[in-house]
């Protein structure tokens, strides 16, 4: 009897891993479907807080939405145009920091040779090229302006989301049994989405504002440029910062020297320890709900699945993914391992209350 109940759980454990592996191919088979939807969504839930105040100030539904929409248009425009105008700029002018990077290449060669390295500098001169970092950029824009895919198929998502958005409470209430924990539940995952979104765009701001400043004083070419990449780049945890500060250092190296690329790391590193480490998480308030270990894992498992969009859309989807755990008693310890170790406590504390709280009334008075 053991035996079979062992084997059913084995089995029962197979065809949910099975189950697993058959909606992650399906997810990414339908990528390109999937990944316009969910910027779609999480644009939509950004804008409705905006189309709420419009409508308090008496400005019909309709109307709201239109103005919201033209505001999105117009910056996604500016923003097309001025990488493309930067970009350009770049491409002309990037043969003129050749010889630049090749005095500097040879000085660092030479040097290492006379330490005793056998290093060839025509291998050298090859593999470092100003191409090599225009590349790198252009690559790394690229992915950014990929994840708009079809900027109309998006719009026009939006537009319908937006246009439903207020039914999306009626229609959990008539889903869901409980039709007061289920508005509950709703409201959680969009005030969360809203909140970290929000918080995370004016940081990213910050970061851009800041960045542009700090280079234009420096001198490096295309502060515009090295500032945007960092604004965008910061929306991927962890490693967003680093991947933004690549482009921008090596630049300044061909530029101005070894003393040019430490001025623009050091500026780098002291924008996003400033905004990353003191002003986010007080902006952020009680924070993301998610461990590190599961911010910089969720990282790597949306991206694989949805690539770029998935990096940077890694943190709303694993909140989501957690608020809905926390829902269901069987599944509440799978959002416990993702949270931080401070809610695991307050989950103890709660459990052990409750405990006590029992024995209190099974013990029998007197």
């Amino acid at each position: 009897m053991n035996n079979k109940s062992v084997g059913s759980l084995n089995g029962s454990l197979v065809m949910k891993v099975a189950a697993f592996m058959i909606i992650i191919a399906g997810v990414m088979y339908a990528k390109s479907i999937i990944t316009p939807f969910l910027l779609a969504l999480f644009i939509s839930i950004i804008c409705a807080q905006p189309i709420s105040w419009l409508k308090k100030k008496r400005v019909p539904g309709w109307l709201a939405i239109v103005i919201i929409l033209l505001g999105l248009v117009l910056l996604f425009s500016g923003f097309a145009l001025l990488i493309g105008g930067t970009v350009s700029s770049f491409s002309r002018n990037v043969l003129k920091y050749e010889s630049t990077l090749t005095t500097i290449s040879n000085s660092y060669v030479r040097f290492l040779n006379e330490k005793g390295l056998k290093i060839p500098e025509d291998q050298v001169i090859s593999l470092i090229q100003p191409a090599r970092i225009l590349e790198f950029t252009a690559g790394a824009l690229n992915g950014v302006l990929n994840m708009m895919g079809n900027t109309f198929l998006i719009f026009l998502i939006i537009l319908f989301i937006l246009m439903e958005f207020g039914s999306f409470s009626i229609k959990a209430k008539a889903i869901m049994n409980k039709s007061d924990e289920s508005t509950d539940y709703f409201s959680t995952i969009i005030k969360n989405i809203r909140h970290y979104l929000g918080i995370k765009t004016l940081v990213c701001i910050l970061t851009g504002v800041f960045i542009y400043l700090a280079l234009l004083i420096i001198g490096v070419d295309y502060p515009l440029l090295w500032a945007l990449i960092a604004a965008l780049m910061n929306y991927i945890p962890n490693i967003g910062s680093i991947i933004a500060a690549i482009p921008a250092v090596l630049f300044a190296l061909v530029q101005f020297g070894l003393g040019g690329a430490l001025w623009t790391l050091g500026s780098f590193l002291f924008v996003n320890n400033v905004l990353g480490n003191f002003i986010e998480p007080r902006i952020m308030g009680k924070g993301l709900g998610l461990s590190t270990l599961v911010v910089f894992l969720s990282l790597l498992f949306w991206g694989f699945i949805l690539g770029p969009v998935g990096m940077f859309l890694s943190i709303p989807l694993t909140m989501i993914i957690k608020i809905v755990l926390e829902q269901n008693d069987k599944t509440r310890g799978f959002a416990i391992l993702l949270g931080t170790p401070a809610e695991a406590r307050i989950y103890l504390q709660h459990k052990e209350q409750a405990k006590k709280q029992q024995i209190k009334k099974d013990t029998p008075e007197g």
